[in-house]
């Protein structure tokens, strides 16, 4: 009654079917509380299996809105095979409209493979990875910048020594139609949603698709397009549920983060002023921005450059920041995916 989560989840019957994730948390308020987790099953005889995941992080929304409304209208005659729906994965964080759970501090895409006897957010990731994506054929977790970031709109996977499946994850990112997409170099232990699925024996896809905490019309188009044409790619669904512009755009350009020197970070307490939005293509050493201390008027803003040219991924939104805080992340151009 105090330890581990309770999920009555049925992956076996056809149908539509909502339950929920039970992670016991005593709790000032109520000494016998339990995080509630919805999950939803939408089956229809054997064939392809997909999870569709968001609220990993809470202030980040369009995969949220997106599911909601995709579990609203996928009917189990719409589709073949499975789709699991974790629409607001890290609920106390989703309620609470932060990017971590408020309960332990908890980041879900950073918390796996989890801990069956850990915090709530760490029990959760462990039965997430163990139970529900080693059922499954394929894991989209869908992301954006959160509050603090504004994030090129773009599909992702991670780099695995699986050359095949490897390769059907970079197939799959491509599939989603965005115009850009890249690839991360987060490890073999990597803590992430990507890193549990490639664990669990499942391909893991995620995409970024807007920032600063809220939503526009063509983030949300962008995700439900996403959503359509992945269930598409893998014989879900034979046309598309939520954005009936589905079909195929530009080809999508892919580039590359692993490396540090990818990224500018702050060093110490001051006042971002970017040189630069989301999308731009730079060069090394161009400027990236100014760094200022309104303490020291008499100081000269700091000239930030890039130590690597591409395209600018993500731009922190905040102005001041402290030291850690990662300002700018460029991605390398590629031509083809890394080996």
């Amino acid at each position: 009654m105090h330890t581990g989560v309770f999920a009555d989840l049925d992956f076996e019957t056809d149908g539509k079917r909502l339950s929920s994730i039970g992670i016991p948390f005593s709790i000032d308020r109520s000494p016998y509380y339990q995080v509630k987790v919805p999950v939803g099953i939408v089956r229809n005889g054997q064939g392809p299996s997909l999870v569709l995941m968001g609220g990993t992080h809470g202030d980040e929304y369009e995969g949220e809105l997106a599911l909601a409304r995709l579990w609203r209208r996928l009917d189990p005659s719409m589709i073949r095979g499975t789709v699991t729906f974790i629409p607001i994965a890290n609920t106390p964080a989703v309620l609470g409209a932060k990017r971590c759970s408020p309960l332990d501090g908890g980041n879900l895409n950073r918390a796996f493979p989890g801990d069956a006897a850990g915090t709530p957010t760490f029990r959760l990731a462990h039965h997430v990875e163990s139970a529900i994506f080693a059922r499954h054929e394929v894991v989209f977790d869908l992301h954006s910048g959160g509050t603090s970031m504004a994030h090129l709109p773009c599909s992702l996977c991670e780099k695995q020594p699986d050359e095949a499946r490897f390769n059907r994850s970079v197939d799959l990112i491509r599939e989603m139609g965005l115009p850009w997409a890249f690839i991360a170099d987060n490890g073999q232990l990597a803590p992430t949603t990507m890193g549990a699925a490639r664990r669990a024996g499942a391909i893991g896809i995620s995409g970024e698709f807007g920032g600063g905490g809220t939503v526009t019309p063509d983030t949300m188009r962008g995700a439900m397009r996403a959503i359509d044409r992945v269930m598409m790619a893998m014989g879900i669904v034979g046309a598309p549920v939520l954005a009936p512009d589905a079909g195929r755009g530009e080809p999508t350009k892919l580039l590359f983060l692993g490396r540090q020197t990818q990224a500018i970070y702050a060093s110490r307490a001051g006042w971002f002023e970017p040189a630069v939005d989301v999308g731009a293509n730079v060069g090394k050493g161009d400027v990236a921005g100014w760094y200022h201390d309104l303490e020291r008027l008499d100081a000269p803003e700091e000239t930030l450059r890039f130590a690597e040219g591409g395209i600018v991924i993500s731009r922190r939104l905040h102005t001041h920041s402290q030291s850690g805080d990662c300002l700018l992340q460029v991605g390398e151009i590629l031509d083809e995916p890394p080996a």
